[in-house]
């Protein structure tokens, strides 16, 4: 392997490392983490989101390098809308947790009859109250997919003008995914570390911090929809 690869290579799994790092990526991931009291459980969900993040790139970039695919502006800026969409659901659902109450329906027998009654129960802080939801690491592993796709027209211009080969355009994208992965497995465990420690002794102030991550969330859902679709122009090509 030539010095030049070689360095190409490095700056690669550097990239990866800070790609993991972004802004929507990070909030994205806390509020996943936020439902968990166990930082290695947290860790996972860092991993599942690298992975489904560098399935995307890889996919992609199979198709861009092999098959000489051009990624359109109008599609990249849909894909990056989409993120928006995705942080603002997560945001809204933490949110949405934290409702005083909950109600539910159940049937009761009174003799021949059967009736429908409506309850209302409190939220009891430390309840497992997302335990309904599919499993966070899937959630996590779909969140990385989009969020690769999202990214995948901007990394396939940087490869495309310093790769010389197929081959080595996908080593590129694998060395830039296992940066992206190790990255996001950090920051997911730093990330849960507060969540872990305040669940238990301090459950107003984890109370907070959810509630926190999830209107930050929102916040940026918001801003990036608006950035995408009126900004650098998504809904003017519609």
């Amino acid at each position: 392997m030539d010095t030049t690869l070689l360095t190409i290579l490095v700056l690669g799994f550097a990239l990866g490392i800070k790609h993991a790092l972004d802004a929507d990526h990070v909030v994205a991931v806390s509020t996943i983490v936020s439902q968990y009291r166990n930082p290695l459980k947290a860790t996972v969900v860092g991993i599942f989101w690298g992975i489904g993040h560098t399935t995307t790139l890889l996919l992609v970039g199979i198709a861009v390098i092999g098959f000489k695919l051009v990624i359109p502006d109008q599609l990249a800026l849909s894909m990056e809308f989409l993120v928006g969409v995705v942080l603002f659901a997560l945001g809204v659902q933490i949110r949405w947790q934290y409702l005083p109450k909950k109600k539910h329906t159940h049937i009761h027998d009174h003799g021949d009859e059967m009736h429908t009654h409506e309850h209302v129960h409190p939220r009891n802080e430390g309840e497992k109250d997302v335990q309904h939801l599919p499993p966070r690491q899937y959630k996590s592993l779909l969140l990385g997919m989009i969020h690769g796709l999202a990214g995948s027209a901007a990394l396939m211009l940087l490869v495309l003008s310093t790769i010389q080969s197929p081959v080595e355009g996908v080593v590129y994208i694998l060395v830039f995914g296992v940066g992206s992965i190790l990255g996001m497995m950090v920051i997911s465990t730093l990330i849960g570390l507060p969540f872990a420690l305040s669940s238990k002794r301090f459950a107003s102030l984890n109370h907070t911090i959810r509630f926190t991550a999830g209107t930050l969330s929102a916040a940026l859902g918001i801003f990036v929809m608006i950035d995408i679709g009126l900004i650098k122009g998504l809904f003017h090509g519609l």
